[in-house]
């Protein structure tokens, strides 16, 4: 076994990724693009903002020679996906060179993984821009494409191109690694990077006040979700369901329901 930083913590995952090896290998097994890179940045903002909000990548690249830009974004939480969608079409908004030119010279894939796991449930999920006609079949234009992926969902079921590299990813959340499970020479790599005597102690901190951080967002959302249950139950009320059928649909205790005022 092999003591590892989480790679649920923003700072550990662009430690790991920012590795050009281990960035194409990653982007090969999970949108079967090679890229030729020797350059990863982080943290990589436009200048000026698309739009009124200044978009940032936690790991960019681009391949100019194959016209690639590949983004991956990491995210503790699974209600951001307005905001993925914001950073993929801030790439390529980005690229427009004049109004009589809209076509991005280069094609943009955004990886999304998400550490703490998605409401949805799903291992793997894709928005792809790419039209299709009515039977199905693509008309090769805009091939652009945001992938999603949820380690914590990952089972027997899950392709087997993505499969070894969800288990590495989930397998470190606990602080620890079986190494010999793994035979992607990168995710050998990877682990190395994230090994636990590695980290340093400024990588220490930003583990430490990422962690806080994390914490009141999730306090903030759950109380955002109470208070949603709360105008739910008090709806159901005026419409005459009682109180088990309520405490069924919102999750409110019968005390919290009864406390509610019509």
């Amino acid at each position: 076994m092999k003591q590892v930083a989480p790679l649920r913590y923003g700072v550990i995952f662009k430690k790991a990724f920012c590795d050009p090896e281990i960035f194409t290998a990653f982007v090969r097994d999970m949108i079967g693009v090679t890229i030729e890179i020797d350059h990863v940045e982080i943290e990589k903002e436009f200048a000026p903002p698309i739009g009124r909000v200044q978009s940032r990548s936690d790991l960019f690249a681009q391949d100019v020679r194959n016209r690639v830009i590949v983004i991956i974004l990491h995210e503790h939480h699974a209600y951001h996906y307005d905001r993925f969608m914001h950073r993929h079409i801030a790439a390529l908004v980005e690229q427009v060179a004049n109004a009589e030119d809209y076509r991005p010279p280069m094609k943009v894939f955004t990886i999304v993984v998400l550490t703490s796991g998605d409401r949805h449930k799903r291992d793997v999920s894709v928005t792809d821009f790419a039209p299709r006609d009515m039977q199905g079949n693509a008309l090769r234009e805009t091939p652009h494409k945001v992938l999603y992926l949820c380690p914590k969902y990952v089972s027997d079921d899950t392709p087997e191109q993505y499969r070894e590299w969800l288990l590495a990813i989930r397998d470190t959340l606990d602080g620890e690694v079986e190494e010999t499970d793994y035979h992607l020479p990168e995710i050998q790599k990877l682990f190395d990077h994230i090994e636990k005597d590695s980290v340093s102690p400024e990588e220490r901190a930003r583990m430490f006040d990422e962690h806080g951080q994390e914490l009141l967002q999730d306090e903030k959302f759950a109380e955002g979700e109470k208070q949603k249950a709360i105008e739910t139950a008090r709806k159901m009320k005026t419409k005459g369901y009682d109180t088990d059928e309520i405490a069924d649909l919102t999750g409110l205790s019968v005390e919290e329901i009864n406390a509610i005022d019509d």
